[in-house]
């Protein structure tokens, strides 16, 4: 998700996606212990998307 995209989000979506995010991530997580994952960058894409996530929300929490 790139970053112009988070912008034009409200704060109620973006705890959601957020919520999303971190689940997936947990997944990618799990799967990728048990069997090694195709396209293990993966984890660390959805790893930066929430980081992206949460600075967005802290940053709106400030102003």
């Amino acid at each position: 998700m790139k970053q112009s995209e988070i912008k034009e989000l409200s704060v109620a979506e973006l705890q959601e996606k957020l919520s999303e995010t971190k689940r997936s991530y947990l997944d990618l997580k799990m799967a990728h212990a048990v069997s090694p994952l195709d396209n293990p960058i993966q984890i660390r894409q959805v790893r930066r998307t929430v980081a992206k996530i949460a600075t967005e929300l802290t940053k709106r929490d400030l102003k």
